[in-house]
């Protein structure tokens, strides 16, 4: 397509831009003359043949007046070069030819030409072939750039929803997945799991002493180590189809489908020392201790009549058994 943008196209539907591409400069005159006294046409001539298709992406004329019989290089063979090159493609040319012959006027217009006239035509008819390509080369135009701006619109329409999914799925504070997209995307899988009778794993994470831990180091710091545990959380969930999310203040979960309750176990047990080699000095249970985490797992194959409620019930009696005893580690119930 013409790179012509649409804020090139004039706004009068009747202006045009034509190049006269012909070797003879008493025909380029008398059209010259034709053209002079209509307004809203913008003449430029061409002697060269060679140099035609330069000189055509430089103006972006509407219109091409192509002569047939130049010395070095053939009218209809100019035509093709049009066709073939990606700023003149689509750009009308109409055809002067010396003679009305029907297998020449055939072979024009199976070359590419838009139109046919014997040379030198009527100047009305010539006006009136010039305005009318020329207004439909700029419709073309206008509606390509109308095409291609709604492309745009869509597209930055389709980028806007998709940040605005996420933003509704994520969580502000660590960028996880929220407890609604939590909810949504666990009881996905377990359908998944229930058609295909695959186990599903949970891990129900909490962050130990953390009220402590904000009552000593303050709430920013208490937002700082759950990013930091969120971190060691997105890293552990290293499948597509792992789900880490923030259940509420300092618990996390994270969903495991298609996993078993041994291959949950050790990404549990990777999670729980990950955040314990982040040495973040706490003060609970004891001075000088780090920041820990406690997890339940727990994995089930889902049975007909079943609820993911369960499985979450599961993990945490899990996470209660962890914490009961001595916390930083996982529990299974």
């Amino acid at each position: 397509m013409n790179d012509l943008q649409l804020d090139d196209v004039k706004s009068d539907e009747n202006s045009a831009m034509v190049l006269l591409v012909d070797d003879q400069a008493m025909i380029g005159e008398a059209v010259r003359r034709g053209l002079a006294l209509e307004q809203n046409i913008d003449f430029h001539f061409c002697a060269d043949p060679h140099q035609a298709i330069a000189q055509a992406i430089r103006i972006k004329p509407t219109v091409i007046l192509q002569d047939l019989v130049m010395p070095g290089l053939d009218g209809l063979t100019l035509v093709r070069e049009y066709r073939n090159h990606p700023a003149t493609q689509n750009i009308p040319i109409i055809v002067l030819s010396t003679k009305e012959d029907p297998l020449i006027k055939s072979a024009a217009f199976s070359a590419g030409a838009n139109d046919y006239l014997v040379k030198l035509p009527d100047n009305i008819e010539l006006v009136a072939r010039i305005r009318y390509h020329s207004r439909s080369y700029m419709t073309l135009l206008q509606r390509d750039a109308a095409y291609r701006a709604l492309r745009v619109s869509q597209q930055q329409l389709l980028d806007t929803n998709l940040v605005l999914q996420r933003l509704m799925n994520s969580d502000g504070l660590t960028g996880l997945s929220n407890r609604r997209h939590f909810d949504e995307y666990l009881e996905l899988e377990w359908r998944r799991a229930l058609r295909e009778q695959t186990q599903l794993s949970l891990l129900m994470i909490d962050v130990d002493y953390f009220k402590s831990f904000n009552d000593t180091f303050g709430h920013l710091d208490g937002d700082e180590a759950l990013r930091k545990v969120a971190s060691a959380i997105r890293d552990a969930s290293s499948r597509p189809s792992d789900l880490p999310a923030r259940y509420g203040g300092e618990e996390f979960a994270i969903v495991l489908p298609n996993t078993s309750l041994g291959g949950a176990r050790l990404v549990a047990e990777k999670l729980r020392m990950a955040v314990e080699a982040m040495n973040i000095p706490h003060i609970s249970p004891a001075p000088g201790r780090c920041l820990t985490i406690s997890i339940g797992l727990a994995t089930m194959t889902p049975q007909p009549a079943s609820n993911c409620r369960e499985l979450i019930s599961a993990a945490d009696k899990g996470l209660y058994l962890a914490k009961k005893n001595g916390r930083n580690q996982v529990g299974i119930e």
